[in-house]
């Protein structure tokens, strides 16, 4: 939450008239419940719009309330989500997360990886010690599997100030 308020205050602070030339962003989000909802809440509560990237599911009746309508979808499959979602990334922030989170993550990571995704995003991983813990990243450099600036790109955060920073940083640095 506190971060995609920080995120959408920023961009709403940097656009002062009508006539910018820097870029506007939009926190996106996978439209469910917790984090996902904790995100587009923090976008709303700071006065901007939010994504919302919902999958039908059994276990998932619809969008959280807190995603702008009409910038707020529900896919069917899958693959079309990871589509839409990657179309326009320019910086991707992800909390601990199942199955369905780490395909995302790595279809984001392959991408980049391929040269299918050409711009520097910036990759937040939140929670140091869960994606450490759970995925040995250091392995697949090891191991030949991915090289040293695949990994090197990545970022990891515990806080919304820290994640922030990365962001903006990042964000400013696709800028120039």
């Amino acid at each position: 939450r506190d971060l995609a308020a920080r995120l959408t205050r920023w961009n709403i602070e940097r656009q002062p008239g009508t006539r910018t030339t820097k870029p506007t962003y939009t926190v996106g989000t996978g439209g469910g419940p917790g984090m996902m909802q904790a995100a587009n809440e923090g976008a709303y509560k700071a006065g901007g719009k939010s994504c919302g990237f919902g999958i039908s599911l059994p276990f998932e009746d619809r969008l959280n309330p807190y995603c702008t309508p009409e910038l707020s979808f529900e896919y069917h499959y899958f693959f079309t989500r990871k589509f839409w979602m990657a179309y326009k990334v320019m910086g991707l922030v992800v909390a601990p997360g199942g199955l369905g989170t780490c395909d995302e993550l790595f279809e984001i990571l392959t991408l980049k990886q391929t040269g299918k995704i050409k711009t520097k995003l910036p990759i937040i991983l939140l929670g140091k010690k869960f994606w450490q813990d759970c995925i040995n990243w250091q392995a697949f450099v090891d191991y030949g599997m991915i090289s040293q600036s695949d990994y090197d790109s990545l970022h990891f955060a515990d806080t919304a100030d820290e994640a922030f920073e990365i962001l903006k940083g990042g964000l400013e640095n696709i800028e120039n």
